[in-house]
C-alpha cells in the first residue's frame, strides 16, 4: 500500500482559495465497515468552495481535504466489509475527502459504478441528481405536464433537474444569463423552451405557461432571481430554495404565499436523508437505477488534474461551466 498521497489541503480558511495546497499526506487506512478508494476523479461543488472559506454550514476544522463526489476503484478493505472486492469500480461520497489519491469512505456510502458512465460523468453524478431529485420528487412532487422553471441551468446541480425533470415528463423551462450556455442546455437535452435571465424573465415565462406561470421553480441562485420568481409562479406552486450562488440570501413578505398560494420550500438533499433514513436509502436507489437503465446523464465540461485544481474551482466559482468540473487526482 502506498504510504503517502497527494492531496489538496485546506490549511487555513481565506478567500480566493488562498488557503488551499497540493500536499503530500499520509494515505488514510480503512476502519472496521470502511473502504479504500483509488480516486479517478471527484466532482466540484458549491459547498467544496464555500468550505475553504468557512462559509458553508458544515464547518470542519483545519487542515482538510475537501471533496464531496468520487469514483474510482477499490484499493483495500477494512474489517467486515464483503460488499466489495478489491478492484471493484465505485461510486459514493462523503462530506471530505474526494481530492485526493486515495480516500476513505465508509462501504454503505459506495455502490458499484454504473457501466454507462464514465469515472468522471459518476463522480458529476450523485450529488447533483441527488439534489435534483429530492427537489422534484420528494419536495415539489412534480407530476408529468408540470411546468418546471429551472434557474442556474447550466451549473451542475441546475443542468441535473433539466435533465431529471425532462425524464419525470415535465415541461422545462431552462434558463440562465448566457445565452451561449442556453444553446449548450438545448443541445444537450432539449428542454421545451430556455429564457435568458438578462433584464428580467417574468413576462417571457408568463407567456411560455400561457399566463398561468411556473408550477414549480428550482431556484440555486437567490438573490433578484428569487425576488422574481416570486412574480411569476402559478398558483399553489413550489419555490424550491436550493442555494444562493448570488451572494444574497432573499426574503418574501408573507402576504405573497398567501395571495398567490404558493409553497416556498427548502431543499437539503443530504440533510433529507439523515432526517428520513429510508426515505435516503430509497432516494440513492432511485437515483442511481435510473443511472444504470440510461434514464438520465450527467454532462461533464472539464476534467482536470489534480494539479490544476484551482482552475476547476474558478471554472465553478466564475460561472463558465455547463454542468460539472471534475478533477482526476
Amino acid at each position: 500500500m502506498v504510504l503517502v498521497m497527494r492531496a489538496l489541503v485546506v490549511e487555513s480558511l481565506a478567500p480566493d482559495f488562498a488557503g488551499c495546497a497540493v500536499r503530500e499526506v499520509a494515505t488514510p487506512a480503512p476502519g472496521p465497515g470502511q473502504v479504500l478508494v483509488r480516486v479517478r476523479a471527484a466532482s466540484v461543488n458549491f459547498p467544496d468552495l464555500l468550505m475553504t472559506r468557512g462559509e458553508y454550514q458544515f464547518k470542519p476544522p483545519t487542515p482538510f481535504t475537501p471533496g464531496l463526489d468520487l469514483a474510482g476503484e477499490v484499493a483495500a478493505l477494512g474489517d467486515g466489509v464483503a460488499t466489495f472486492q478489491v478492484g471493484d469500480a465505485v461510486v459514493g461520497g462523503a462530506r471530505l475527502g474526494a481530492f485526493a489519491e486515495y480516500a476513505v469512505l465508509d462501504a454503505e456510502a459506495l455502490r458499484p459504478k454504473p457501466e454507462r458512465l464514465s469515472f468522471g460523468e459518476a463522480a458529476a453524478y450523485g450529488a447533483a441528481y441527488l439534489t435534483a431529485y429530492v427537489a422534484l420528487v420528494r419536495r415539489a412532487r412534480v407530476e408529468p405536464g408540470d411546468w418546471v422553471l429551472v434557474h442556474g441551468a447550466a451549473g451542475g446541480v441546475g443542468l441535473a433537474a433539466v435533465d431529471l425533470a425532462k425524464a419525470l415528463g415535465a415541461r422545462v423551462i431552462a434558463a440562465s444569463a448566457s445565452d451561449a450556455k442556453l444553446a449548450e442546455i438545448q443541445r444537450l437535452y432539449a428542454p421545451d423552451a430556455v429564457v435568458n435571465v438578462t433584464g428580467g424573465f417574468r413576462d417571457q415565462v408568463k407567456a411560455i405557461t400561457g399566463g398561468r406561470g411556473a408550477d414549480v421553480i428550482y431556484d440555486p441562485v437567490g438573490g433578484d432571481v428569487f425576488d422574481e420568481s416570486v412574480r411569476c409562479i402559478a398558483f399553489d406552486g413550489r419555490l424550491l430554495v436550493i442555494g444562493f450562488t448570488s451572494g444574497r440570501i432573499p426574503t418574501v413578505s408573507v402576504n405573497m404565499p398567501l395571495i398567490k398560494g404558493f409553497s416556498v420550500m427548502g431543499v437539503r438533499a443530504g440533510e433529507y436523508g439523515r432526517q428520513f433514513p429510508e426515505k435516503g436509502r430509497e432516494n440513492a436507489a432511485e437515483v442511481w437505477r435510473m443511472a444504470n437503465e440510461g434514464v438520465i446523464r450527467p454532462h461533464v465540461h472539464a476534467e482536470l488534474p489534480l494539479d490544476q485544481w484551482r482552475r476547476a474551482f474558478e471554472l465553478l466559482s466564475e460561472r463558465k461551466v455547463v454542468g460539472k468540473a471534475v478533477i482526476s487526482p
